[in-house]
This record gives C-alpha cells, structure tokens and sequence, in this order.
C-alpha cells in the first residue's frame, strides 16, 4: 500500500484532533489509539470494496465460515503488518512522540471466542484472505466476552468482558442489511396447487443486525469480511404504553429478551434457562447467516438450484448444526424446491468439521425445546430422521441393528446435532490424524462404515504470521537474515534453518533472543504478579483452557513433588525451574476452579519458602487470551501439552510454542503426534499411556488409581497432601480434587501417567544443562514447524472439500 510519511502525519493530527477537540498532544492514548484506527480503516475500505466488488464481476465460489467463537485478538497491528506499513507508520509516530507499541495495548481483545475452536476459526479467516480465497466468517457479535478472569484471594471470580465498552474502530454497522429471526410460534400446514405448504404464525421476531470486520490478507490486496449478528428488538424500543402505566420491567421486556441472545458468549448452560439462551444463540446465527447467504447469492442472479456452484457452507462443531434444517427450510418454504432437491443441494454446500471425540459429549438438544423454540426446524428433523430411518431398512447397508440405532438423528427424545451432520454434509474431517482415525475406528465407526467418502482428516494450523512474525519480531529479523523473507508466505521455508543446527554464532543469537523474551515476560510477571523469577531459569508453561482431560493436575502433582524432594533433600542440585499457568475455567465447573485455587495455593507457599532458595517458582497468569499468549509463548522454553490420550482432538497452543522454539513435553494425543514425524524422538519429549491403551483400559475397566496410588511412595505423599494441613487454611478446599482421583477411578489416568511424566520432565532438565545441544533442538522445532502453518491447512479445504478452485481465488 501506497504510503507517504508527510501526509500520513498530516492525516492522522486531523484524525486526532477533529475527534478529540484538541491539540493532538493533548490526547489521551486512548483517543490517539482510536485515531489512529479510523485513519488506517479510511485507507483499507477502498480496498475492501474493490476486494468485494471483484468477487461480484467474477462470480466466484464463496466459503462461508459458521463459528460460535472467533478468537481474533487486536487488530491494529496484524492490519499494519498485513498491509505492509507497520514499520513506516511507527516511524511517523515516532517522530510525533507517540510510541506505537503504547497505544497498541490500549486496544481490547474482542470478546468473540473462549479457546482453540475461535482460534481456529480466526486463523483460518487469517489463511483465507491471505491466501487469495473468497471465504467469510459469520458469526454473533457478543456484547459480553466469556468473562473477564480476575483472581481474588486465590479464586476465580468472573467479570463481565466488556469489551465493546470503548466502541470497536474496525467494524461497520450494516443496518440496511438487517433481517428477522422468528421463535416459537406455530405451524400451519395447507395445500396449494397440490403442493404442501407451511405457514408460521403467532412467532416471535428477532432482529439480526450485521456489523462487518475487514479481515486483510498478508501483501495481496484481498480483504474478506468477518460478518457478526447482533440481536435486536424489531419494533420500538420499548412499550410506552405499559411505561407510562408504571409498568416498568414488562415495558423493556421485548427488547430486552431479544438483546440477551447476543449479550454473553456461552452463557452458563447448567440449568434450564441457560441452555435455552444457548439454543437461541445457535438458531439466531445460522438463521441470520443463511437467510443472508441465500439473499446475497439471488442479488448476484444466481438461480437457487445452481448455489452449490457459487456457495460452501462450513460448520465449525456442532454449534451451527442447525445450519442445515434452516438451509432446507429456506429452499422449502420460500424457494418452493421439492424435498429431495432441498436435501441434495443442503448436501453439496454443507461441510463440517468434528473437534470433539467422545461420542457421549457430542451435542445433543431435548426434541421438545426445539419444537417449542423453533417449531418448523423441528418438523424439519423429525421428517429427516424418519426418512433416514426408512433408508437404513430398505437399502442395503453394512450395518446391523444395535449400529442402525447409534446413527439415528432422534432418540429418546433427544436430537443428535453430529449424526444429523453426518447425514447432511458431504465431507466430515477430523483435526488431526489420531483425532481422525479415532472416529472412523473407535466413536464414529459405525458413520464411517456407512459413509467412508465422507471422511477425511484436515490436521489443524495456526497463523505464523500473528505467531511468529507479531509475537517474536527479533526472531523474525533472525530468520530472515539467515533464510531471507520468502518463507513468510511459504512456511515450509522454514527448513533452511536446518543448515545452521552446528553455527555456534547462529545458536547464540537464538539464546539470545529466548533470553531477552523471558527477560520482557520476567517484568510482565514482577508488574503484574508482584513475583521476581529468573530469567535464566527453565520457563515452563501450561497455558490452555482448565479442564480435567488437559490434566493441570498432573503438572501441579509433579511441582509438589520436586518441591518434596528439595525440602528432603536441602543441597539437591536441580536445574533452576520456572512454572507458568494461564487458564480460564468454566464458571460452572467447580473441580477446574478448584484447581485454579491449588495452584494459587501451591504457588503462595512455594514463592515464599526461603529454604528453597528461588530454585523453582510458581505463576498464574491471570485472564489468559490472545495478546497475553503473544507475550507468553515467544519466552517459553517447554510446552506442556499432557492431556490424556486420545482425549484432545488436536490442539493448536502446541503448535505456537513449537514454532517460537519451545520443546514439548507431551503425551502421544492430538497434532503431538504429527510434531514428534516432523522433528523426531530426540528433539520432544513423549510419555505416557498410548491412545490404545486409554481405549482398552475403558473396554476391559481395569484401571485401579488405588494400586498406583498405594505402591508409589512420593505420589500418594503428594495426593495426601491437598488434604492433610500441608496448605494452610484450605480445610476441605481441595477434596473434589483428591475424590476425583482416589473415589472417582481418576478418569483422566493422571496417577498411571505420573511416573512416566516425572521421568520425562528429569531428561529434559538434564538436556537443558548442555545448552548447545538444547538449542539445537530448539532450532530444529522451529525450522520443521511450517508444515503447521494454517495456509497450507486452508489450501487443503479450499481444494478438497469447499471446491475453490480459480473461480474461488484471487
């Protein structure tokens, strides 16, 4: 982009001081943060529109991306990067007396996404528009993040994220755009010119009014668009008459029902309200995105039997699964297609992707809220599932009965959201390989006999460039003085470095770049957590959402236990350890909040014993998201990636770390797999029980925690210790934690993987000591991670399952 230093200056004084009413030195950060936003979108929408206006001429294949979470983090600077002027415009503030990096913290993280699934979704749009491909992202623009995370006292508290509090300078308000989602109500059924047709009346109208984000593709001039629904009240703001009679709640109640479906991402689903808001949340996004789908491809003349020709839909987990009833409702109902041609169209647009193993957790709703809430999508299922039943009875199939009944879309009274998608969807990928071919052989192994086409893996990706060119600026400047700038749109270039695993001179600069990130992370932490660590120090970190499966609990089991060892044993010599947590639990999930609190706990008394003398030092972060991370990971030297396996599908924090040259210490589960093909036994470190061995355990219930338990000495010293004094003033606080293990068969195996895990955290501090050797591996995580670059991943889709091909690409 074009980009004149004078005039830029010009600009952005006008920009500042026309908003703000005063002289530009005046300014708040804030305002020159603003200001400075408005003059970079000013630049971008002709862009924007010349980017839209090329997809109309070309009538291109679209790809629509339907996510409930879009995890983006701040836009100012991966814009900047993007567009190519992130150095010259710091140049310009510089000589303004504005440091960029200062006004760039000032931006929020958009409260649109909780964890991996949103920042998948957001790095897929990233990889999108990056790589040349007409694709979108729709989802619901939420008043309310998942919450704010404070720690208070050494529990979680929840805050609101009040994210938009401060007004968001990327996104535009289409109100002419607006459209109307209808709840409840009733059906009527009548016949027409011999055709059966449907009314709906006595409903309830949402209004879903889109706000669309220019989503900029790196140095290509392709920008997409990130769409996002918020909930209205159609009609007026509230009920005068009933406020004027002192009726004061029932006159904004219209409104303020409808605006509570786009209030809080994932409000509390643990009683029943709840998971009603939830339902409404799922139904208003894929209603609001297909009836927008549909209209925008009839402004462009298309004829509605031809849209798969012009039109992929994806659904990222089941969340949108409502997709497809909707889809098949419009083409019904308002297009006046016949059912067998609503469902073959519904089949070549619809796509999904699957995040989550086990087939007991996979979504279900009670049929009887759906036909409350949404009466004619409920007609729609029930009628696809007799058929679907009638099928597997009259056409020959290799399943036997006990089989037929796992795949029914409908039972006892409950609608499976994934066998409905499996049926309706052309393609339905995994995220890793292991996630994959666990489906297809273990939790949707009946689905793959039925359909093996469909199947196919798609191992997850992330953005190098928000993860390494943003996060870790030195090492980008490394990298290219050694391999030049191609491997920025090529990742897989990344291997050159391979050359230079024996240049001391290379190596040093390496360490010394890893040194100078704890260094800034050191400080983070001293200003934030009021805790001096040593930079010098081993940085171990574990930062992902808190769950059981995830197995924080093992990580604190292993702390506990070397913090043991050195009251034990005062003049042990270990390799100096730093224990980093980042994590948010769910409010509702009290064993996950717990263990927020044990690490608090843990943390308070090991900080403050001087008989350790600083040698290990424990830290929670707290309100872990994007831009924490961006400070986080470049610093790390392991990344703790030790879920159960066969319990994660994927995961892409292990993928981040690897590429900023941390080592990973990791169970055989998820993209893990694929990181140790890519650099090899020696250069990870692997433990614990096998997903076989996780799967057959469960089959035969031979797993006995007691017996592991009762025969290791320093372990059950360890589990004994959450409830016998050893933290002062926590009576009772950590029993769930020591019931989950000891009275509930420990589900996650964390006491049979703990041997192997502690044996495999005692190599690598060995191998830290030989500092020459460590980076070595270092360098080898970083050079052979390209491969995970979300870029290739897309490519993948956009070939394979979405069918972009020249008509889909810029």
């Amino acid at each position: 982009m074009d980009f004149n230093k004078e005039r830029f200056k010009r600009e952005y004084i006008k920009k500042v001081e026309t908003q703000t009413a005063r002289d530009y030195k005046q300014a708040t950060d804030w305002e020159r943060y603003f200001a400075l936003g408005t003059t970079l979108k000013d630049r971008i929408v002709d862009k924007w529109i010349e980017s839209t206006e090329k997809r109309i001429r070309t009538q291109g294949k679209q790809v629509y991306y339907f996510s409930m979470e879009f995890l983006t983090g701040r836009f100012l600077v991966n814009n900047l990067y993007n567009i190519g002027l992130y150095e010259a415009v710091k140049e310009a503030l510089v000589e303004l007396g504005i440091d960029l990096g200062a006004i760039a913290e000032i931006e929020k993280d958009p409260g649109l996404g909780n964890g991996g699934l949103g920042r998948l979704a957001a790095g897929f749009l990233d990889s999108l528009a990056s790589k040349g491909y007409h694709g979108h992202g729709m989802g619901i623009r939420y008043n309310y993040g998942l919450f704010e995370q404070k720690i208070v006292n050494g529990y979680q508290v929840e805050y609101p994220d009040r994210w938009l509090s401060a007004r968001n300078v990327w996104e535009i308000r289409r109100e002419d755009d607006k459209l109307q989602v209808k709840f409840r109500g009733r059906i009527e059924t009548y016949e027409e010119e011999g055709r059966l047709k449907f009314r709906h009346y006595g409903y309830d109208t949402v209004a879903a009014v889109p706000y669309d984000t220019p989503i900029i593709g790196y140095d290509n001039q392709v920008i997409n668009t990130l769409r996002l629904f918020s909930s209205e009240s159609l009609t007026t703001e509230f009920d005068y008459s009933k406020f004027s009679q002192g009726e004061y709640h029932s006159a904004f109640e219209k409104k303020h029902e409808a605006e509570a479906i786009s209030q809080v991402l994932y409000p509390n689903d643990t009683y029943y309200e709840g998971k009603l808001l939830r339902l409404k949340q799922e139904y208003f996004l894929v209603s609001a995105g297909v009836q927008d789908i549909i209209r925008e491809f009839k402004r462009g003349g298309g004829a509605i039997k031809k849209i798969h020709t012009a039109v992929a839909i994806h659904i990222n987990d089941t969340h949108p699964a409502l997709c497809v009833p909707e889809f098949i409702r419009i083409l019904l109902d308002e297009e006046g297609l016949e059912w067998d041609e609503a469902v073959a169209l519904t089949r070549e647009v619809m796509s999904y992707t699957n995040h989550t193993i086990l087939r007991e957790a996979l979504e279900t709703w009670p049929l009887e809220m759906i036909r409350d809430q949404i009466p004619r999508i409920a007609m729609i299922i029930e009628e696809l599932d007799v058929r679907i039943q009638a099928e597997l009875k009259e056409k020959k199939n290799p399943l036997d009965e006990t089989e037929k009944q796992a795949v029914l879309v409908i039972r006892e009274g409950r609608i499976s959201m994934a066998n409905l998608l499996i049926h309706l969807c052309h393609s339905i990928n995994g995220v890793a390989k292991i996630h994959t071919e666990i489906l297809k052989t273990k939790e949707l192994k009946e689905f793959y006999k039925l359909y093996p086409h469909k199947f196919n893996n798609k191992t997850n990706g992330i953005s190098h460039r928000r993860w390494l060119i943003h996060s870790n600026p030195r090492l980008t400047r490394t990298i290219d003085e050694a391999i030049g700038e191609d491997w920025k749109r090529d990742p897989l270039l990344l291997e050159g470095l391979l050359r230079f695993r024996e240049d001391q001179g290379f190596l040093d600069r390496l360490e010394a770049i890893k040194l100078d990130n704890k260094r800034l992370l050191a400080r983070y932490i001293k200003d934030h957590n009021g805790i001096t660590v040593n930079p010098h120090s081993i940085f171990d970190v574990q930062a992902k959402r808190l769950h059981e499966y995830k197995r924080q609990t093992m990580n604190i089991f292993h702390i506990m236990a070397l913090y043991n060892q050195l009251l034990d044993s005062p003049g042990l010599e270990i390799t100096p350890r730093t224990f980093i947590f980042g994590a948010k639990a769910a409010p509702g999930y009290h064993v996950a909040k717990q263990t927020i609190k044990l690490i608090h706990s843990l943390a308070e008394k090991i900080n403050s014993d001087q008989r350790i003398r600083g040698r290990i030092k424990v830290v929670f972060l707290e309100n872990y998201g994007v831009s924490l991370a961006q400070k986080i990971i470049p610093a790390a030297d392991v990344s703790e990636q030790i879920s159960t396996a066969s319990k994660e599908a994927s995961g892409t924090g292990n993928m981040k770390f690897m590429m900023n040259g941390a080592l990973t210490v990791g169970t055989m589960d998820g993209a893990n797999v694929e990181i140790r093909e890519a650099v090899g036994e020696k250069n990870i470190y692997i433990f614990g029980t096998s997903a076989g061995e996780v799967y057959d355990l469960r089959e035969k219930n031979s797993y006995r925690a007691l017996e592991y338990y009762e025969s290791q000495p320093d372990l059950k010293r360890v589990v004994d210790q959450l409830t016998n004094g050893f933290f002062p003033h926590t009576t009772g606080e950590f029993d769930v934690i020591q019931k989950s293990i000891l009275h509930y068969n420990d589900e996650f195996l964390v006491l049979k993987d703990f041997e192997a895990y502690r044996q495999a955290q005692a190599r690598l501090s060995e191998d830290y000591l030989d500092a020459q050797a460590w980076l070595g591996k270092s360098l080898v995580n970083i050079a052979r991670s390209g491969i995970f670059s979300s870029d290739y991943t897309i490519d993948e889709y956009a070939r394979n399952i979405w069918g972009l091909g020249d008509d889909g690409h810029e």
